[in-house]
């Protein structure tokens, strides 16, 4: 499986939609509708033959980076 997005990407950050938000969650939540731009991207394999993405995202007027999943992200169609 390759990644959805790629480095450069634009994307819009998606909001969190779980009813007990963590901390992590709580500071995604504040970008949420906003365009980022993918930084870098890693692949985690927790089990064999099983593989997922995790996508450093760079947003906001201060370029904070975040670390977000796909499916907290879609891309940006301009």
């Amino acid at each position: 499986m390759s990644p959805k997005y790629e480095v450069g990407q634009k994307v819009i950050i998606r909001p969190v939609k779980e009813k007990s938000l963590s901390q992590r969650e709580g500071d995604i939540d504040s970008y949420a509708g906003q365009i980022g731009e993918v930084a870098d991207y890693y692949w985690v394999s927790p089990r064999t033959g099983k593989v997922f993405y995790i996508y450093t995202i760079k947003a906001g007027k201060d370029f904070k980076e975040l670390v977000l999943h796909e499916d907290e992200m879609e891309p940006c169609i301009t």
